[in-house]
């Protein structure tokens, strides 16, 4: 296995179209990393790019010691997995497995081996005769991932692999791709637009808007220490809610926001630099408490009763707030509910565009 360096990456197109820009990456030897983010954030461009399937415009990749920059993908000693199978119809499942090393003319004991291996590891030894209309979603995914597992490479790419499959499928496979990584201790890079993916995945995170890196970390690091609105806001579902106002000291800390005004925790210590400015105030929806002499009085909207939780829809001035409750709440659409804020689960952003998060 090898590790994968990406130095001041950029990838631009005809008429000034930045499809990445000065991309930064240092992962690790056997490390699972994934890159996530909204569609046309640069995360396919850059796993592209280490493919071979893109060129570089600007800055260096390295896959072990060696520079890729100007070597085909054939020669780069990497498999990837794409979101379509891409498996041959005419061909059996064994074939399509066997059909990369048959191209690089190795001995066909070696490749009977290696399928025969890669399929008892993938569970579809039975599945070997058939060809692919005869299999589900789940299982010519499986085939995909096999293909790519006789291959042996020094490193794994996957390109959002599971976005074609059903909800309880892709809960499945991504828990398939986990165990697999462990088996094989192998360096992954895998790309996904859905945070709970990335999220239940990766070992470290790679959150990516406007082609740029927003930050690299773990994922309870992301979730609990965001660098920027942002990420804030892209990870974790429900989306963290946010509030835009002033911080104030009248009557103890409130926030002054357009048509609400937010009474905060007492324990709650914001940096000085905060007090008397326009911020944005950031709380993620289960620290949104519920409770009978809360100081924050809200409006309901919606309920969504699911079982294990509720969610509530509130109505803060011309914002949203959304709020996670355990199990079942007594309220109902058009009557008040009464709210607290954890003091330890607050998060403060800049109000401008850039949105970093204040100490």
């Amino acid at each position: 296995m090898a590790r994968v360096v990406l130095e001041n990456v950029t990838k631009e197109y005809p008429g000034g179209v930045i499809g990445a820009a000065d991309v930064n990456l240092d992962i690790r030897d056997g490390e699972f990393v994934v890159l996530v983010g909204p569609s046309g954030c640069g995360k396919s461009t850059t796993l592209r790019m280490v493919a071979g399937l893109e060129s570089v415009t600007r800055g260096t990749i390295r896959i072990g010691e060696r520079v890729v920059n100007d070597v085909e993908p054939k020669d780069r000693d990497i498999a990837m997995v794409f979101q379509s199978y891409a498996l041959y119809p005419h061909m059996s499942v064994r074939e399509n497995m066997a059909f990369g090393l048959k191209l690089r003319k190795r001995p066909k004991e070696e490749i009977a081996k290696r399928v025969d291996e890669a399929a008892a590891v993938l569970g579809i030894g039975q599945l070997l005769d058939r060809k692919p209309r005869a299999l589900s979603g789940g299982q010519r995914q499986r085939v995909a991932l096999g293909r790519a597992l006789v291959r042996q490479p020094e490193v794994f790419l996957f390109d959002e692999p599971l976005s074609n499959l059903d909800a309880k499928m892709r809960v499945q496979m991504r828990t398939e791709i986990s165990r697999l990584h462990h088996t094989l201790g192998a360096t992954m890079i895998y790309v996904t637009h859905d945070q709970v993916e990335a999220m239940t995945m990766g070992e470290r995170i790679v959150v990516m808007e406007g082609g740029r890196v927003q930050q690299v970390d773990t994922p309870l690091n992301l979730y609990d220490r965001p660098v920027n609105r942002f990420v804030a806001g892209f990870i974790g579902s429900p989306a963290m809610n946010f509030l835009t106002g002033r911080l104030v000291r009248e009557d103890g800390l409130r926030l002054k926001a357009a048509g609400a005004d937010v009474p905060l925790p007492a324990g709650w210590t914001p940096p000085a630099s905060a007090l008397d400015k326009d911020v944005v105030l950031g709380v993620r929806p289960e620290h949104v408490q519920v409770a009978a002499d809360g100081p924050w009085r809200l409006p309901v909207q919606v309920v969504e009763p699911l079982g294990n939780e509720t969610l509530l829809y509130l109505q803060a001035g011309p914002e949203q707030v959304t709020v996670r409750t355990p199990g079942t709440v007594a309220a109902a659409p058009d009557t008040e509910i009464r709210l607290d804020l954890r003091p330890d689960a607050l998060h403060l952003f800049a109000a401008d565009e850039a949105g970093a998060a204040l100490a």
